[in-house]
């Protein structure tokens, strides 16, 4: 009922100044100029709330811009000049450029949207791994500190490898298909040539 009775005197009070507005006496509300009354440099907290943090002060600098009710001078001549061509143009003249002007800016967004999707598509290409950062570090550890590789000694061997050895086959062998070779226990110096691939020599280093 409070809700329904403020909703009455506010309909009321509204109708009210809606007559008070219509009447033929009261002078129309454009043709009144509105003057400051009280400009100051410093900052209004009133104003500040009711613009909600636009206009901290009103100071002479402002007011012309917000009490404005008419654009510049220039303007105001370019927007005449403006409704003038514009109504020199014939209805279908002024179509066939409407339907241009919808073509090229189609043809804009056509261009904006493709090359957004390329540049989508090729930050996701560049940022596509290639590789596997697990496999290429246990390369790196098998090349350069033996890690992984077996230390058993071939059979049959007393310090180095012989072609003529019946375990020389499978290791050259399992060397040319890239697994895991069986290193001698002897120091890596002393290491003879394995499936073409020589061993690091004395004075050159390691790679």
């Amino acid at each position: 009922p409070s809700v329904l009775d403020s909703f009455a005197l506010l309909s009321g009070q509204l109708n009210t100044l809606n007559k008070v507005l219509k009447h033929e006496k009261t002078p129309l509300l454009r043709n009144q100029v509105i003057i400051p009354l009280v400009l100051s440099p410093d900052r209004d907290e009133e104003i500040m709330r009711q613009t909600e943090g636009r206009v901290p002060v009103f100071s002479h600098e402002v007011v012309p811009d917000h009490l404005r009710t008419k654009p510049d001078p220039e303007v105001e001549e370019q927007e005449k000049q403006l409704i003038t061509d514009a109504a020199r143009i014939s209805p279908d003249a002024a179509q066939k450029q409407i339907q241009s002007l919808n073509k090229m800016c189609s043809n804009l967004l056509e261009k904006i949207s493709k090359e957004e999707r390329e540049s989508e598509s090729g930050g996701l290409r560049q940022n596509k791994q290639t590789f596997n950062p697990a496999d290429t570090n246990a390369l790196v550890a098998a090349v350069a500190f033996g890690k992984g590789l077996s230390n058993r000694r071939p059979p049959g061997s007393g310090g180095s490898v012989q072609s003529g050895q019946p375990g020389a086959g499978g290791i050259i062998a399992g060397a040319s298909g890239m697994q895991q070779v069986p290193m001698s226990g002897a120091p890596a110096q002393q290491q003879p040539m394995l499936a073409g691939v020589q061993m690091a020599q004395a004075g050159q280093p390691g790679k």
